[in-house]
């Protein structure tokens, strides 16, 4: 290609015009590259005379200026400028100069004709208002990163795959990967060089639960919850755990309440809301200096359980041993009035049970008991499988909690007794595919022959929970799977399905929990999708929401099973969704979780291979404690890299495997190190167990 380069000198600089500080005379030479009939700006040189050779696009200073370089067909100014010429009327001025994006307005002119930009270079054509003899035209400015060579990058010695993007980053290419200051940039939180959507989806989410941080004082005390029940506080602390500098003032009142026999208090509200008055006085405390009361809706029977999931995360989060220890017994005493109670507990069958409710809801089908939350002794008491696996798990929790403590007898106790529990639960409410919904005990029944067939909202919260085999996981997502082809819903994200026709209660069919959809189920079969080989399923689930909130701009509490707009006829916390969806991306398709105490045992898989991303940062972490985690992702053709560094002392990898892929080496940081090739479903995984070697753990896999 022919190239032909115009060398222009430029005489004495006149300043006059700008205050840019004190006039003083200097050469300066522009020069101009023409390839193609496309002239570029190739240089601006300061030289002390007429003929001095310098490189094009060294930095060039004028009269005491701020800087100006022209290079590679780019433009960086900063400071306006302004001189002309002999022969040349060359303008550059901060005249008009506006920010955003990484962009600067200047104006051109060269020679009296217009300049073009374009992503060759400045091509010239008349230009038909020259005043003053000078052409004043727009020209964009955008700011490119020094050139990068990977191999230098410290991160990048000593590993034959390389990441190539560095992030924090505005741009890969034409690829817009942020915008100024990275507001998406927060735990948990990730960057991408294939683009910005999943960052900000994160962030939105963020949002949305932090939104719902509540304060309140009780008798002189401030108590900090999300929000203002111990349920949605519990669901949403999957979220707002990450963050959140108080995270133990309204567990701990909660906790503190606790009522003689056991029973824990849910929520607090103002004495003139009217809640306090759908129980008896035993369940309810009147706070009046403060306009107050503590209650708790008798017919719930998920209080107890989320108290303890509650309190083992926010002391896996801390690893205060002394803060367990203290409230250990409560924990203790509140799941033995959970399973002994006979309100709470049906002996003969070995199952938790509670007044027939949707789901874990806390409304019985007569629609004249819509203020009346006792527990009428007339009603029937069927046995949930939600409130059974929660308590499982809460047994589970505890027997943790001992072993730590050294009680190791009472700690096989608790394991014991979950395995009865569990005996039960698959014995009574277990289909052969997924839960029944509610079981009817006795001579007890329904208000119709669909409860064997219901799919509920706490299949999703099962997958969780790790009472589950492989086999049950994927029987249960496979279910939600084969009802998104047959329903006539929207999503199959069910609060419940079929819902109950006409109506449950006052709620008529596909409206609130009697089959709206929600983004808590979403998220929770997203992550247990992840979790068991449906990879592709739970990322599906993701970027479907994804798009949600992009058109919204908002997360609903539950949405109209047809138009998929939200069901405001209801009110809730949307931030129970969002906090889900977050653990989704979090746990399952980051695949970053605390196994220890603030991350110094960490289970490690991580699922990016099904999605388009190829170059990833993501950033979890407890604020709280000071603990974070910083792992970056890249994947190539010859294989695939995470970089983790943590607090974490040991790390358990299970990575994914790119469909079509066979791994051949694994490298720990540098070192061949030995893995097992596992296989979960149809999709494959490199395990190894580790020790990080100052805070890092680097996996290498080589195809």
């Amino acid at each position: 290609m022919e190239k032909m380069f115009n060398r222009v000198v430029v005489v004495t600089a006149l300043l006059a015009s700008c205050a840019v500080g004190a006039a003083s005379n200097a050469y300066y030479r522009v020069e101009c590259e023409t390839v193609g009939g496309v002239t570029r700006l190739a240089g601006l040189v300061k030289v002390q005379k007429t003929g001095d050779v310098a490189v094009p696009g060294t930095w060039a200073v004028l009269g005491g200026a701020d800087a100006v370089m022209f290079e590679n067909g780019r433009i960086v100014v900063k400071g306006g400028l302004r001189f002309d010429a002999q022969g040349v009327a060359f303008s550059l001025t901060g005249r008009g100069v506006t920010f955003g994006e990484g962009t600067a307005r200047y104006q051109i002119g060269l020679d009296g004709k217009r300049t073009n930009v374009t992503k060759d270079g400045f091509s010239l054509e008349p230009h038909p208002n020259t005043p003053g003899g000078v052409t004043w035209l727009d020209l964009t400015w955008q700011s490119v990163p020094p050139a990068l060579d990977p191999a230098q990058l410290a991160i990048n010695r000593g590993h034959q795959i390389k990441f190539m993007h560095p992030l924090p980053r505005l741009r890969n290419g034409t690829v817009q990967c942020s915008v100024n200051n990275n507001p998406e940039l927060a735990i948990p939180g990730v960057l991408t060089a294939q683009g910005k959507d999943i960052g900000f989806f994160m962030k939105s989410l963020r949002d949305v639960v932090s939104a719902n941080r509540r304060l309140f004082f009780l008798e002189g005390k401030p108590v900090v919850c999300n929000h203002n029940w111990i349920r949605d506080h519990v669901h949403q602390m999957k979220g707002w755990c990450h963050w959140e500098r108080d995270c133990l003032s309204f567990l701990q009142l909660i906790i503190d309440r606790q009522r003689p026999d056991g029973m824990y208090y849910e929520l607090v509200k103002q004495l003139d809301d009217g809640h306090w008055m759908m129980v008896e006085d035993t369940s309810r405390i009147l706070f009046p200096e403060d306009n107050l009361a503590m209650a708790r809706l008798d017919l719930e029977a998920d209080v107890e359980y989320l108290v303890v999931e509650a309190a083992h995360l926010y002391w896996r989060m801390t690893g205060d041993d002394v803060w367990m220890a203290s409230v250990l017994p409560k924990l203790e005493k509140g799941i033995n009035w959970q399973t002994s109670d006979p309100q709470r507990w049906n002996a003969e069958y070995g199952l938790c049970i509670r007044p027939f409710t949707i789901d874990t809801w806390d409304f019985v089908p007569m629609e004249s008991t819509g203020q009346d939350r006792r527990i009428r002794p007339w009603e029937p008491m069927p046995a949930f499988h939600g409130d059974n696996t929660g308590v499982w798990q809460a047994m589970h929790q505890l027997a943790a909690m001992n072993e730590r403590l050294g009680r190791n007898d009472r700690a096989a106790d608790w394991r014991r007794r979950a395995d009865v529990l569990k005996a039960n639960i698959f014995k009574h409410l277990w289909n052969g595919r997924y839960f029944i919904h509610q079981k009817f005990l006795g001579t007890d029944k329904g208000i119709d022959d669909k409860e064997n067939e219901r799919l509920s909202l706490s299949d999703a919260y099962a997958l969780n929970r790790n009472i589950l085999t492989l086999e049950q996981k994927r029987s249960i997502v496979e279910e939600y799977q084969r009802r998104r082809k047959t329903t006539g819903a929207f999503a199959e994200w069910f609060t419940i399905d079929p819902p109950y026709e006409p109506t449950f209660g006052s709620h008529k069919s596909g409206t609130y929990v009697n089959g709206a959809i929600s983004p808590f189920t979403a998220g929770e079969l997203a992550k247990g999708a992840f979790g068991c080989g449906y990879e592709s399923y739970g990322w599906d689930i993701l970027q479907r929401f994804m798009k949600m909130v992009e058109k919204d701009g908002a997360v609903y509490f539950l949405y109209n099973p047809k138009g998929g707009n939200s069901t405001t006829a209801y009110l809730g916390p949307s931030a129970w969704g969002a906090a889900a969806l977050l653990s989704a991306v979090d746990e399952g398709l980051a695949g970053i979780v605390n196994m220890g105490f603030g991350y110094d045992a960490i289970a490690f898989s991580p699922r990016w291979p099904v999605t388009p991303y190829r170059e990833v940062r993501y950033f979890t972490g407890y604020e709280n404690v000071g603990r974070y985690v910083d792992c970056r992702y890249i994947q190539t053709n010859e294989g695939f890299r995470y970089n983790l560094r943590s607090p974490a002392k040991k790390v358990s990898a299970h990575l994914l495997v790119p469909t079509g892929t066979t791994p051949k080496i694994l490298r720990v940081n540098g070192v061949e190190t030995p893995f097992v090739l596992s296989t979960v479903g149809e999709s494959k995984y490199v395990d190894a167990t580790v020790t990080p070697a100052g805070g890092v753990a680097d996996f290498e896999v080589l195809y």
